[in-house]
């Protein structure tokens, strides 16, 4: 609500403070369409990693069936035994990129067991690196999606909130200053208009 505190200095500042939410929003909104690609190349290299694992695997498939005849013991065959990861800051935020992958193969008679089992080794580790950069990758998206929606609830903050309200409240004071000068106006003449009668009023001396 607009008191009798407003005047000409709160109009001014409330100007002042819608310019500055105006000169500040592009900005925002730059950043938010930043987040927005890099987010959607998060996205696109987490699928390319996801649709190459699948192909593995699919490639894989024959000689994972070879295990059904095998009476060898081959869990922990592969096993990812470290994992080496970098921080890059994008846009602000601290993103984890992959450096290297350890992937460790069990020891195994290589004269006892068939000759497909190391084939099998040489898709389980490639299928264990690509998993972990995987997730390396979806970790990545998720922190990125995390700042798209930070970002652009501060663009909506802008647009939807701190501007409008700025506009409503200048509205206000520009018409509670109009309405106060207008009654100002009318007071002086009102007061003129009583002062011209009281002098037609007074008594002429003798």
């Amino acid at each position: 609500m607009i008191g009798q505190g407003a005047s000409k200095t709160t109009l001014r500042e409330e100007r002042q403070r819608l310019a500055l939410y105006r000169q500040y929003l592009p900005s925002l909104e730059l950043k938010r369409r930043q987040f927005l690609w890099e987010l959607n190349r998060a996205r696109a290299a987490e699928a390319e990693l996801a649709a190459a694992l699948a192909a593995l695997r699919q490639q894989a498939s024959d000689w994972l069936a070879c295990l059904g005849g095998c009476r060898q013991d081959l869990r922990g065959l592969v096993r990812v035994a470290g994992v080496e990861l970098e921080e890059e800051s994008v846009l602000g935020l601290r993103l984890p990129r992959l450096a290297s992958v350890e992937v460790a193969r069990a020891d195994y008679p290589f004269l006892v067991l068939p000759l497909w089992v190391d084939a099998l080794a040489d898709y389980l580790a490639r299928a264990a690196e690509l998993e972990v950069a995987r997730q390396v990758a979806g970790r990545r998206t998720s922190l990125l999606a995390a700042g798209l929606r930070q970002i652009t609830q501060r663009v909506n903050l802008f647009e939807q909130v701190l501007i409008p309200s700025a506009q409503a409240a200048i509205r206000r004071i520009t018409i509670f200053l109009g309405d106060a000068e207008r009654s100002a106006v009318v007071r002086g003449k009102q007061a003129k208009a009583k002062a011209g009668r009281g002098r037609r009023s007074w008594p002429s001396s003798p």
